[in-house]
């Protein structure tokens, strides 16, 4: 059954985030993808995520594509204009992809490119509506196009750190569903609690909610996000389980399966990232009983 389909049947999606390579060697991302496949619903592909330059989303999504996995690919606002945007969009659908994320584009400041111009031309609803229109046959500058593209178009909630920060993602995130987007993407979930009530003001969007689960692949990741982001709420008492384990690894690998098992009761779906660590995936999946 299709992403789209399971979506649309209320069935729980896994979803799994796998980068593109930084040149063109495929040979990981082929075996990682082929280590996964029938276990996850879907791909996510990022396209030059966190303004690192690597090989782009499309052709990581067709590569996924013929490996049987289907491809959900990042779209982002920052490096493209309105017409370069609009035909990798199309190209996209000639290529067999049909799920679209519309993401929040990094500062080009704190990639691998700084002197980088970003562009910015539309904004993250200005995109979802652009890929609205062009699947009723017009491009933005209102011509009539040959053919029509079709697509499933999610969008994402950026990390807040307070009540003020999350009120304003939640009416941003309401202005993104009332454009098109059908699936809601949350930041990654490390305390559940917390998370409870965070789920039941993004439930009331009225579509599918899927969070994230983030690999800690060590103390000192965990570390540094509980130090710099205040709002992942990372515990006290996650930490310490991290540094008490005497497998600081496999201790990480289990928080996430075991995240991903209870979030199953909750949710629509998981996006699990691992950011490098995809050969890891399949242990995390055991854990989690998918």
């Amino acid at each position: 059954m299709s992403f789209q389909k399971r979506l649309q049947s209320n069935e729980f999606v896994v979803l799994a985030e796998m980068h593109t390579p930084k040149g063109v060697n495929i040979s990981r991302l082929v075996t990682d993808a082929r280590r996964i496949k029938g276990r996850v619903d879907a791909v996510v592909v990022p396209d030059m995520d966190n303004g690192i330059m690597r090989m782009s989303a499309m052709a990581g999504g067709v590569l996924m594509q013929q490996q049987g996995v289907e491809t959900i690919m990042h779209v982002y606002c920052r490096d493209r204009n309105r017409m370069a945007i609009q035909g990798d969009i199309l190209a996209a659908h000639v290529l067999g992809i049909q799920n679209l994320i519309v993401v929040h584009s990094e500062d080009m400041s704190q990639g691998d490119h700084s002197d980088a111009k970003p562009v910015y031309d539309l904004d993250e609803i200005g995109l979802i509506k652009a890929i609205g229109q062009l699947q009723k046959g017009k491009d933005l500058a209102g011509f009539d196009l040959d053919g029509e593209p079709s697509f499933i178009t999610g969008c994402s909630i950026a990390p807040y750190a307070d009540d003020a920060a999350l009120a304003a993602e939640l009416s941003v995130a309401r202005e993104k569903v009332a454009a098109g987007a059908r699936f809601i993407i949350t930041p990654p979930v490390f305390d559940l609690q917390h998370f409870t009530s965070f789920l039941a003001k993004v439930k009331e969007l009225g579509v599918p909610v899927i969070p994230t689960v983030f690999l800690l692949k060590s103390l000192a990741i965990a570390q540094y996000i509980a130090n710099s982001e205040p709002g992942a709420h990372i515990s006290d008492e996650l930490i310490r389980r991290i540094r008490k384990s005497p497998d600081r690894e496999q201790e990480g690998i289990l928080i996430a399966g075991e995240t991903i098992a209870a979030l199953k009761a909750m949710t629509q779906g998981v996006l699990i990232q691992t950011l490098g660590w995809e050969h890891k995936l399949p242990a995390i999946l055991d854990i989690a009983g998918l």
